[in-house]
């Protein structure tokens, strides 16, 4: 048996400068931290000559190819594996709550799935390789930052360029610093998980109109790292969250609702300094910085919404256990 342990992640700020419609014209960058809850893929033989994927529903299959999971169909036929097989995926925090699950899923199972044939991968080959499967394969319209913040873990600026080329640099910042900045961060749920498809198609055909509010979200990503590195300065990373805030919600796309924007207000009323509402939009988790000492009046002002308690995760997708198998040989 195999089984990968890989992060989730926010994103600060950056984010639609990752998706092909932005980067392929001129230069995206994103700012990201990978959390301390991980999406878990295990992948064990099994004896029956047929595949079993087990997630939210359970999947036996004569032929890999007729599963219904993509991820999964489209992961076993780049390594090459198929039957005699169980996939199980457990993850630490639902699908559609902004945290980038499925490219973790792609990442953790394209990790396990090497080592299950003896294959150790470099964080670069599984984020590549995951980009390969969610963007040209499914042609899924998203962007390239959720899976390199899988792979990598840690608190990056990750650069976007022409023909997808990406380069990974991690921010110099202490573990003092990165304690206090999850001290002074909620992550509140906003109650609603969405389907960021449809946001994203309308972002990417939008993008052309919005490149100049693209720019300033870009550029934003890199002032925000300048605080985080040398003497912290966390009251004004929360200044810029709150001007990175204003610049999502023009562009439109349906990023926003007015729920959202009513528990921004509220937060900010009640002393947050500034928030973001992470992945495309629409629902999923609201981050919002504030000094400790006024989370309470904060969370009395929301209502008490259901709260992620996290901490940041520095070393990516990684293989947690590893045991002696032998795949079932059958002879013709």
């Amino acid at each position: 048996m195999i089984i990968s342990q890989t992060p989730y992640r926010v994103s600060f700020a950056g984010g639609g400068t990752d998706l092909p419609a932005f980067y392929e014209h001129e230069e995206g960058a994103v700012l990201s931290m990978a959390l301390d809850k991980h999406m878990y893929v295990t992948v064990s033989p099994r004896f029956d000559a047929s595949t079993r994927v087990a997630y939210t529903r359970t999947e036996i299959v004569e032929n890999a190819s007729t599963l219904s999971h993509t991820i999964v169909r489209e992961a076993l036929k780049l390594v090459g594996l198929g039957p005699h097989l169980e996939i199980t995926t457990v993850g630490d925090v639902p699908a559609g709550t902004g945290l980038g699950s499925s490219s973790s899923l792609t990442v953790g199972l394209l990790n396990a799935l090497y080592a299950y044939v003896g294959r150790i991968t470099s964080h670069d080959k599984l984020a590549e390789e995951a980009c390969h499967i969610e963007m040209d394969l499914l042609s899924k319209p998203i962007g390239r930052q959720d899976q390199y913040a899988a792979a990598f873990g840690g608190v990056n600026y990750i650069r976007f360029h022409p023909g997808g080329i990406v380069d990974v640099e991690p921010v110099p910042c202490t573990g003092d610093t990165l304690g206090e900045l999850t001290r002074w961060t909620l992550l509140a749920y906003t109650g609603k998980q969405r389907e960021a498809d449809d946001i994203l198609v309308q972002q990417s055909s939008g993008t052309s109109e919005k490149m100049a509010t693209l720019r300033a979200m870009r550029d934003l990503a890199h002032e925000l790292r300048a605080t985080l590195t040398g003497t912290p300065d966390l009251e004004q990373f929360g200044q810029l969250l709150h001007t990175g805030w204003e610049l999502k919600r023009s562009l439109g796309f349906g990023i926003t609702t007015s729920q959202v924007d009513e528990m921004y207000a509220a937060a900010r009323s009640a002393g947050a300094i500034g928030g973001k509402l992470l992945g495309a939009g629409g629902g999923g988790f609201i981050l919002l910085l504030a000094p400790p000492e006024k989370h309470s009046a904060i969370r009395e002002a929301l209502g008490h919404p259901v709260e992620l308690d996290f901490g940041v995760d520095r070393r990516g997708s990684r293989l947690v256990f590893v045991s002696d198998h032998q795949r079932l040989v059958r002879s013709e």
